[in-house]
């Protein structure tokens, strides 16, 4: 028989069971581009060029401070945005870009987790958004749509514009400039989850553009490599969003058709890009271009 003393010893002596640490947060889906904004310097200009050229119907933007915004309905999940007051100084005509995600809680504390800071998360129009800023110092949200919060609400009958005249149904890729592709891939590939699916440049021993795909869906965002300081012009071109078109001469028929379409400086001459796709290039008032593509490569 043991005795007293030894038993205590025993007892002593078994560890304690472990206690299990919290479950590391887990990324929700990130589905798709939910929308892109872009600074303008004359509502009533870009209005022309967003509703009247490219046939997208007005909604009016959850109230907010700041800017007046205006959207253009691109489908019921994705818009281009105006965000007035564009300082003559001011070279860069991008606002922000989005990313639609499942839960904005949940992303945010997967993202904190990472080290990843962000703002407190807002309510808008029903829709809840997470702000944060990427290596390169854009504005990138991420947008919680709560089902039947959105939808087109025309500012005024005029400005309205029959689904019929939607030039595209689709955002297929955003584009921002990338001055370190590392420090990006940390953030949208290791930390967000995209993957590259292509790459290409302008001639073929260069790299240019570097195409992520978010991670639950098929949209992207193209990396536009850039080095050293980058002027207006450019940075209008190389902050882009692109529209899916089924066939660029018909969608090129359209926008001839209609008040602007044939100004050679807003609709540019359709073009094979290095992706072996059609392309065809506008760009709204100020400068910032819209890319119409075609889903396939030429036959």
């Amino acid at each position: 028989m043991l005795g007293a003393g030894l038993l205590l010893a025993v007892a002593v002596a078994v560890p304690a069971a472990p206690v299990e640490s919290a479950s590391p947060a887990v990324r929700p889906a990130i589905a798709g581009v939910s929308h892109i904004a872009f600074r303008v310097s004359d509502l009533a200009r870009a209005r022309a060029f967003y509703a009247g050229l490219l046939g997208y119907e007005e909604a009016a933007a959850p109230a907010a401070t700041g800017p007046e915004r205006v959207r253009f309905e691109v489908s019921d999940r994705q818009f281009i945005e105006i965000v007035a007051g564009l300082a003559a100084d001011r070279d860069d005509r991008l606002d922000h870009v989005a990313f639609e995600t499942a839960d904005v809680a949940a992303l945010r504390a997967y993202l904190e987790g990472k080290g990843v800071k962000s703002a407190e998360p807002r309510a808008e129009g029903g829709d809840r958004i997470l702000r944060v800023s990427d290596p390169d110092g854009h504005a990138v949200e991420f947008v919680q749509h709560v089902p039947g919060a959105r939808g087109a609400a025309p500012a005024s009958a005029s400005s309205a514009a029959p689904l019929s005249r939607r030039v595209s149904a689709r955002i297929l890729h955003v584009g921002l400039t990338v001055a370190d592709v590392a420090a990006a891939d940390r953030f949208y590939k290791d930390t967000l989850g995209f993957s590259e699916i292509w790459r290409g440049g302008r001639t073929d021993a260069a790299t240019d553009w570097i195409n992520m795909k978010v991670p639950d869906g098929t949209d992207y965002l193209e990396y536009m490599l850039v080095s050293g300081p980058v002027d207006r012009e450019r940075l209008g071109t190389l902050h882009h969003v692109a529209l899916v078109v089924p066939d660029i001469q018909a969608a090129l028929e359209t926008l001839r058709a209609r008040p602007g379409g044939l100004d050679a400086r807003t609709v540019r001459t359709p073009q094979v890009g290095r992706n072996n796709r059609w392309q065809l290039n506008l760009y709204d008032p100020d400068g910032s271009r819209a890319e119409l593509m075609e889903p396939f490569t030429m036959r």
